[in-house]
């Protein structure tokens, strides 16, 4: 499986939804960085549905244990292992639904790909349980990044067709990131966010869920962090953001909106500002030919309805070789994106981080 990421710092995600636990390896790390396992757990609670009353009503309390890699509070060169053991698992939930996949869900390609060998319960290693782990990945290369003043964070941009305020491209602050945190839902307006509540509540009243986008933010990167062609930033970022399994599509700056700009509109004027080379606005993202441009690096992920819904959808009996009829029973989000938040900062981090640390190596 590609369940691995990383050239710098390798990322190695295992476990299934329902299996009794799930965890993640990473390689690489340096020694000597101190590592706040209370940092590492208030992270994990932000994806935790016992943090957001609007999420699935399973208890996920995510209490990890680290394994490796650390000593005396320090990252100590070996990898670095942490496990979540899974408690409250209903695989009966599933047993239903062995020989009819699920719309939306990865039940059909798994079962072709590998011939019914396949963890038929709760999504297997496709379930958005896996964040969990990367989530601790994430925050242990956050930790790392925040050492040279690195720092990440997001917010519900939308939720169905109510939007949020966006992030300044120019001045966004470490502060925006903790104003955005600060509230039951993780969003800059905050009577928006009230308006995104009801909608979450009315479509779980459905049985139906809804879809949303999340924009996230790094700033404090020096100029010239990546590498062109296929190693790109954006093409590590995107990478990582997909290990998100919500995850549908994703933009940086003005993204599909520079269709419908001028060249004259789109591009960045350059400055000389306080006797250094600044970029008057910030339309490209932050990342210019692969490469970190100094300005905040902004992308957008949009992020898919809920594939498991109450409301009866169709499918086939894969066994019976005939139309079928399928309503999903178990615990499931209205809305995933407001627990994805965490997740694509995770990934965020973690490619930045194997940017940055190969950067440092050759600067």
């Amino acid at each position: 499986m590609g369940s691995f990421y990383g050239e710098n710092i390798k990322v190695s995600i295992f476990g299934q939804s329902h299996s009794n636990a799930i965890g993640v390896v990473i390689d690489g790390l340096p020694s000597g960085i101190p590592i706040n396992e209370n940092f590492i757990k208030d992270f994990l609670k932000r994806r935790s549905p016992a943090f957001n009353p609007l999420g699935t009503k399973r208890k996920e309390t995510d209490s990890f244990e680290i394994l490796s890699g650390v000593y005396d509070g320090h990252l100590c060169g070996a990898p670095f292992c942490a496990v979540i053991k899974n408690t409250d698992t209903k695989p009966q939930d599933y047993k239903e639904l062995f020989n009819t996949p699920r719309p939306s869900h990865a039940d059909f390609t798994a079962r072709m790909k590998y011939k019914g060998f396949e963890d038929k319960t709760g999504g297997g290693h496709f379930s958005g349980r896996l964040t969990a782990p990367l989530c601790i990945a994430g925050a242990v290369c956050m930790e790392i990044l925040a050492l040279s003043h690195i720092y990440i964070g997001a917010h519900i941009e939308r939720i169905g067709d109510i939007w949020d305020s966006r992030f300044d491209p120019v001045s966004v602050s470490k502060e925006d990131f903790d104003k955005a945190q600060d509230g039951e839902l993780c969003v800059i307006n905050k009577a928006a966010g009230k308006e995104m509540k009801r909608l979450i509540n009315s479509v779980r009243e459905d049985g139906n869920s809804v879809g949303g986008a999340i924009e996230c933010a790094v700033i404090g990167l020096p100029v010239g962090v990546g590498e062109p062609m296929f190693y790109g930033l954006e093409n590590k970022i995107s990478a990582a953001v997909f290990a998100v399994p919500a995850v549908k599509g994703i933009e940086f700056g003005s993204g599909f909106d520079s269709i419908g700009m001028l060249g004259s509109e789109h591009n960045d004027s350059f400055i000389i500002k306080d006797g250094k080379i600044k970029i008057a606005a910030n339309n490209h993202g932050g990342i210019l030919g692969g490469l970190s441009s100094g300005m905040p690096i902004i992308f957008r992920t949009a992020i898919k309805p809920t594939p498991s819904i109450a409301i009866q959808q169709n499918t086939v009996d894969m066994e019976k070789m005939e139309n079928a009829e399928i309503s999903v029973k178990g615990r499931h989000d209205p809305c995933i994106a407001i627990r994805a938040v965490p997740c694509i900062e995770a990934a965020a981090a973690i490619a930045v981080c194997d940017a940055f640390l190969r950067y440092k190596k050759i600067n």
